[in-house]
């Protein structure tokens, strides 16, 4: 990534984590893959830590596979935006990729904070919507380069999934119109 692409998505996290005082609540993050969500949500938790905000970062990456691209939410949904709720401390099991084969990993603790930020495909799916105490849509540039992303960042033996994983990613949002909800952030 070049550094000037790193050093727009850290002033506008540092824009958004001042525009729109957050302090509190559950805060979505959603967008296609390659679309630089990733990137975003970590600037933004830096931001909101420059600012002595305390925030947790879950990606629906921890949850997702190849097979199971949006059906995992109900684990998500009880392990870490109920326990969110409730201001208990996150207790889950990430998945763990073996040769490109996920797995039910170990469990993972971490200390609740006022802040939690769910990044990923389908973290502003509108299940949640209403809870949402903000919404960022991440819009990223044409397909072809987004794959180019993805690829470099996942390797070329994942090619022909993640082309598939991008037409999931048409069919998931035609229906659920999580654009729709969100903020749009972009940089050029």
């Amino acid at each position: 990534m070049p550094h000037d692409w790193a050093a727009r998505w850290a002033r506008l996290a540092d824009e958004v984590a001042v525009r729109d005082g957050l302090t509190a609540g559950l805060i979505a993050i959603d967008g296609r893959s390659g679309s630089g969500k990733s990137t975003f949500a970590a600037e933004l938790v830096r931001a909101l830590a420059d600012r002595r905000r305390r925030s947790v970062l879950i990606s629906t990456d921890e949850f997702a596979t190849w097979d199971d691209p949006a059906s995992w939410w109900p684990e998500l949904e009880r392990d870490v935006i109920g326990a969110f709720e409730k201001r208990h401390d996150y207790v889950f099991r990430p998945r763990v990729w073996t040769d490109g084969v996920p797995e039910v990993g170990p469990s993972v603790w971490i200390r609740w904070q006022p802040l939690l930020i769910v990044e990923g495909v389908t973290a502003a799916r509108r299940t949640v919507a209403d809870r949402l105490t903000a919404a960022y849509w991440i819009d990223g540039p044409e397909p072809r380069e987004r794959l180019e992303r993805t690829v470099s960042r996942d390797g070329e033996a994942s090619r022909g999934q993640l082309a598939a994983w991008q037409q999931f990613e048409d069919g998931w949002y035609a229906v659920d119109g999580a654009r729709d909800r969100c903020r749009v952030l972009g940089i050029d």
